[in-house]
């Protein structure tokens, strides 16, 4: 099958070449045409925008990092909307439930592509070794037709129904709680660390016990006690997910004040010029607050 891909970077790239590897013809663009090197030398084709992706492909994957550069892509002059062969349009992005039901509906109205919403979980780490958890939304028989497509990068593959926005919900849901685990992880092994344990030690009895979570199992062992800090994300990327979930929770009425706190923080870090740093360094203000450093263990 030839298929298109818009935006190879960070999760974009293992994503695309999987895909490539399971022996489709893959058409790519990117805005950084440096990052489509290794998916071109691995065999595919560079196309000059999105829409001339749009004019190769029958199905478009787009994965790209924020609100604006969706719009770009998709509706813009040279987006997938004005592709002459695309019947397809699947969104790895997280934009929040708005945007990806006026964009579905845009395309749907003005050029009779169907959408298939389907961001996904588990960072760069999980792009690379294809265990990425994937949550998809839209019309059923599309959603069918990409699945295979979707498991290609996805260890695990769930429909969330049809109507539009319901798959971005499900993603805001999961990325709120993952930026929760990581701060309250953060403050946890620090004040161990302050009252003389050693963040090892910690986490062995952490993840055995109630208090395990995603920066206890993944984040703190490879990327904080190593201090490392290249989980592969950014901060300012997870700023704009929490915002995202914010908002979601507001528009529907629910009154989120664990994760106002949690935005808070990671808000601070922002501000104190971390955004595109790493999100496991968010970590070293807890750090310099208390007056101490996680030991290197690892």
């Amino acid at each position: 099958m030839k298929l298109g891909f818009v935006g190879t970077g960070a999760m974009g790239a293992p994503m695309s070449k999987r895909l490539l590897d399971q022996g489709h013809e893959l058409v790519i663009f990117d805005i950084n045409s440096a990052s489509m090197n290794p998916i071109l030398e691995a065999g595919a084709v560079a196309a000059g925008s999105p829409r001339e992706v749009a004019d190769n492909a029958e199905i478009v994957f787009v994965s790209v990092p924020n609100n604006d550069a969706v719009r770009s892509a998709v509706l813009g002059e040279d987006g997938v909307i004005a592709g002459t062969k695309v019947r397809l349009y699947v969104s790895l992005c997280t934009t929040g439930s708005p945007l990806a039901s006026e964009v579905g509906a845009t395309l749907s109205e003005q050029a009779s592509i169907t959408t298939v919403e389907s961001p996904i979980s588990g960072g760069p780490p999980g792009a690379e070794a294809g265990t990425l958890s994937v949550m998809a939304s839209g019309p059923e028989d599309a959603f069918r037709e990409v699945e295979p497509l979707l498991r290609l990068f996805g260890k695990t593959v769930v429909y969330a129904g049809s109507a539009p926005g319901a798959a971005q919900i499900l993603k805001l849901a999961n990325n709120i709680l993952s930026a929760t685990a990581l701060a309250a992880t953060s403050e946890a092994i620090v004040m161990g660390v302050k009252g003389g344990l050693d963040p090892a030690v910690m986490l062995e009895a952490i993840n055995a016990g109630s208090g395990r979570n995603s920066a206890t199992q993944d984040k703190f062992p490879r990327d904080v006690l190593t201090r490392n800090f290249s989980y592969g994300a950014a901060l300012d990327i997870l700023m704009k997910d929490t915002d995202l979930a914010l908002a979601e929770g507001e528009a529907l009425g629910v009154d989120m004040k664990v994760c106002n706190q949690v935005r808070n923080m990671f808000r601070a870090a922002i501000d104190a010029g971390m955004g595109k740093q790493d999100i496991t360094a968010v970590v070293q203000c807890i750090e310099q607050q208390a007056g101490v450093t996680i030991p290197k263990v690892r």
